[in-house]
């Protein structure tokens, strides 16, 4: 949806309208910015912004006495790129630099994360503890498809852990092919499943790459083409994901999408209470002195430490929740956010 394209060409073309042929110009603008919001209606049918531009022409044009059919603007030139060699084609494929080309600055991003007993810290940073047994889709948006499954931490337990991770990168003009990436316990592999560590052999290739950050228990991948980038982790029997991602990526799905645990948080009746943890194998106060050491303050990250080595009887679950936190050290773009208390 490129409404704030059309929002922004408007704005800049009736900024300094001044003199005797003031109205005619500002009503072409207007059947410009008419135009402008025509083209993109396809795409932008579910966006609010695109819905109140369409109905303050139509009351603009109405208090102008503008008539629909008339003049437009000519095309206004793109502004030099900072290197003044144009915009090249290639950079299509690194959003950063073509955000800030459209838009004058740059992207927002935003951060969830799954680890443990599984909690999820969702984009909005609600967090949640969850039973979900099964395969959840943690994202399903026009660009990545993210899944995890569960199985229970112990047997008869009511807690599980992700043990199985599916993203899929979507196919995407010249920068990447399709790509599928899956880890296992005790299989995390440094190449997508085609055995390649990029985007395939389209112009943008590399805009898309997997790093092993440290063998069987880190693996980063960046996504250049769509400003996100993932890490995948094992500590102990568990896996765990964290995403940095854009905003305008995190947020391009339809209401048909609407089940996603980095969206929504875990569904209520698959919610766990952390105050009221099960039986456990390790008493609290033992759980609480070996997060301790690694999660100095108490926030949820030590809450979910305490709960994860209870429940399960695994100290392993200390590094699942320090690395979860330090991921959201490095991806968080607002640090003040990144201890949350409950």
């Amino acid at each position: 949806c490129k409404i704030l394209r059309c929002n922004s060409e408007y704005v800049a073309a009736t900024l300094n309208l001044r003199g005797s042929n003031r109205n005619a110009a500002y009503c072409n603008a207007l059947r410009s910015y008419s135009h402008c919001t025509r083209k993109t209606a396809r795409t932008c049918r579910g966006d609010l912004a695109y819905h109140s531009a369409v109905h303050g022409i139509e009351d603009l044009m109405i208090q102008n006495n503008c008539s629909k059919e008339g003049p437009t603007l000519p095309p206004r030139p793109r502004p030099p790129a900072p290197n003044h060699q144009g915009f090249e084609s290639l950079d299509i494929c690194n959003y950063e630099k073509s955000f800030l080309y459209k838009h004058g600055q740059p992207p927002s991003y935003q951060h969830c994360a799954a680890f443990g007993d599984p909690h999820i810290r969702t984009f909005h940073d609600d967090f949640h503890t969850c039973r979900v047994e099964g395969s959840w889709p943690l994202l399903d948006n026009d660009y990545l498809f993210v899944q995890a499954t569960s199985s229970p931490v112990a047997k008869g337990s009511n807690a599980t852990v992700t043990s199985k991770l599916t993203i899929i990168f979507k196919n995407m003009k010249e920068c990447i092919d399709q790509k599928v990436y899956q880890a296992e316990i005790d299989n995390l592999p440094a190449a997508f499943e085609d055995g390649s560590v990029n985007g395939g052999e389209r112009p943008g290739g590399s805009s898309l790459v997997i790093r092993e950050r440290s063998p069987g228990q880190h693996v980063e991948i960046q996504a250049e083409y769509i400003g996100t980038t993932i890490a995948v982790r094992q500590a102990g029997r568990q896996l765990s994901f964290s995403i940095r991602a854009a905003e305008e990526v995190a947020r391009a799905f339809t209401e048909e999408q609407d089940l996603q645990l980095c969206v929504g948080g875990c569904p209520r009746s698959q919610r766990i209470s952390r105050s009221e943890c099960c039986r456990g194998h390790v008493a609290t106060e033992t759980a609480r002195a070996l997060c301790k050491e690694l999660l100095p303050v108490e926030d949820v990250y030590f809450q979910s430490c305490v709960f994860d080595v209870v429940t399960s009887g695994d100290a392993n679950f200390t590094m699942a929740a320090h690395g979860a936190l330090e991921d959201a050290r490095v991806f968080l773009p607002n640090a003040e956010k990144l201890h949350i208390f409950q």
